[in-house]
């Protein structure tokens, strides 16, 4: 899937004249923590988070630093602070640098630029311009619908057979031990033996995936590194 298919496309925006009063408005009676914002022409400026509004004058939030290292600061980073802690204009407090993805961008790409800018939402831009939104609800959403489509049981125990030991031969934990996998009544046995008690729910997540499964039983043996022998999981 790509941004396109799950982004939310009826965005609430400010512009970057607008009052931060009627962006907190917004922002509470939509019940979002973040608005994008663009200019006349709909083109991505920046945008506007709770974040941005927590170090404030009327708060007694400013950031406070020792004597010494305001001293090392310049006056230029002193007005910014200045700026952004007592500024009543979107465009003065926003965070202008913001993390963008394209319409054809993979959720794979998305989720990472999400984890390693540490945000909640990434705007979706075509030619500058605004066209949506991704945020972690809109993969909730996609992922809540991807398990809700699992194919219908119906498979043999035979494909179920296959399609599990396929499955694990792709998985780099899965083969040390050279777990067998069979199936009965569609009922999973796992027998072998593993180096990491972790691995045996590995397994169980892996088989109880498979479409028609009906249960999951291992005989499987843990061989303990400190002890150097294996004994069988209860």
């Amino acid at each position: 899937m790509q941004a396109a298919d799950i982004m939310t496309r009826a965005v609430i925006t400010v512009t970057p004249n607008a009052t931060i009063t009627n962006a907190i408005r917004l922002m509470l009676s939509q019940r979002v923590s973040g608005l994008p914002v663009v200019d006349e022409t709909g083109h991505l400026v920046g945008i506007l988070t709770e974040g941005d509004l927590l170090r404030r004058a009327e708060l007694g939030t400013e950031r406070r630093r020792a004597g010494w290292l305001e001293f090392l600061c310049s006056p230029g980073t002193l007005a910014a602070d200045y700026i952004r802690e007592n500024g009543r204009r979107v465009g003065e407090v926003m965070t202008g640098d913001v993390a963008i993805v394209g319409e054809t961008a993979p959720l794979t790409d998305i989720v990472h630029l999400m984890e390693s800018k540490h945000v909640k939402r990434l705007p979706v831009v075509t030619d500058g311009r605004l066209v949506g939104v991704v945020s972690r609800a809109d993969l909730l959403r996609a992922l809540q619908t991807a398990l809700s489509h699992a194919p219908l049981a119906g498979s043999t125990d035979e494909t179920l057979q296959k399609t599990l030991t396929a499955e694990l031969a792709k998985q780099p934990w899965a083969g040390r031990g050279g777990v067998t996998v069979t199936v009965t009544d569609r009922i999973v046995h796992l027998a072998g033996i593993i180096y990491d008690v972790r691995e045996r729910d590995a397994l169980r997540v892996a088989a109880e995936n498979m479409p028609g499964v009906a249960g999951v039983h291992d005989q499987l043996y843990y061989v303990s590194p400190e002890a150097g022998f294996a004994y069988p999981l209860g």
